[in-house]
């Protein structure tokens, strides 16, 4: 029995939020049913997706693999029926488009692929920077575009934004670590411990905050601006992380395991969306891609 395009939506549900009821409640259907169809696509696959325990649900390095598929499946469909329900820029065209460090991999690369099957015609040219100077290019109009964090834009009278994607803040430790197993964890649980920081974006300033609310200093293990490097360092023990959602991956470039944990208080939030000049005439290629991720963002609830 082949694989239906109602499992793979019930998959990603599931992948995303965790525990089946918290798909079932984002799906609006019953729990049972979402049980059941995980349970026909691990049977259709012969691959086990998920570890079930106490609290939810991890999923295997199998079902992080096929996860990437499932997305891209689900992306296809999207586009193919939106090639019927609006017409294609044929003609080409030009867009520059600008992203930040943080959402380069993460966001950008699956919304630049599906744009450039939609609209093959359009030559795009992109450049990876911080958000200050996006910013500044976006206003000065070299820029058409920009994918970046939004909740810290500095500019917002000259800039117009579109949110496309809200991630929290978690806890990242490796399996063997004391707080993995640990009911509720929090800001005070990690004061003391090594901290991997990752100095892309907004995440730095952001953590140090969240422990200066408490009367901690970060104490700060390794600095660095990659996400593999954070993932590997937080598997094999150097230190613990904090860091959104967003760009969590249960597993290091090694194969080690990092496990992701929520903590308990008022923590922040990190805002990813499309940014462009306020009052601007975008070119139709730009109004494309706004409409494009837009779609990505129905088809991702």
């Amino acid at each position: 029995m082949a694989f239906t395009i109602r499992q793979l939506q019930f998959f990603v549900a599931v992948a995303e939020q965790g525990t089946v009821s918290g798909a079932a409640q984002n799906l609006s259907i019953s729990q049972s049913s979402v049980t059941e169809s995980i349970k026909e696509l691990e049977s259709d696959l012969g691959v086990e997706l998920f570890e079930r325990h106490p609290r939810g649900l991890n999923i295997t390095h199998k079902g992080h693999q096929f996860l990437r598929h499932a997305t891209k499946i689900l992306a296809d469909v999207s586009d193919a029926r939106r090639s019927f329900s609006s017409e294609q820029a044929v003609a080409g065209g030009r867009l520059q488009l600008g992203v930040t460090s943080l959402v380069a991999g993460y966001v950008l690369s699956d919304l630049l692929a599906r744009y450039r099957r939609a609209y093959p015609g359009v030559e795009v040219s992109a450049i990876e920077d911080n958000g200050d100077y996006l910013e500044h290019l976006l206003v000065g109009g070299k820029l058409d575009i920009a994918v970046m964090v939004t909740s810290n834009l500095r500019d917002r009278t000259a800039l117009q934004s579109e949110i496309l994607e809200v991630s929290a803040y978690r806890l990242w430790v490796p399996l063997s670590h004391r707080l993995a197993s640990a009911d509720i964890i929090s800001i005070g649980d990690i004061a003391s411990e090594p901290l991997i920081m990752l100095t892309v974006d907004e995440i730095e300033e952001n953590t140090g905050k969240l422990l200066s609310a408490i009367g901690a200093r970060p104490h700060v293990a390794f600095r660095t601006r990659s996400v593999e490097a954070v993932r590997s360092l937080v598997a094999t023990g150097a230190g613990v992380a904090l860091l959104p959602d967003l760009v969590y991956r249960p597993w290091s470039l090694e194969g080690d395991r990092i496990e992701s944990r929520d903590i308990s208080g008022s923590l922040p939030v990190v805002q990813v969306g499309t940014v462009w000049r306020r009052g601007s005439g975008l070119p139709q290629a730009a109004r494309d891609f706004i409409g494009l991720a837009q779609s990505q963002r129905m088809v991702r609830r």
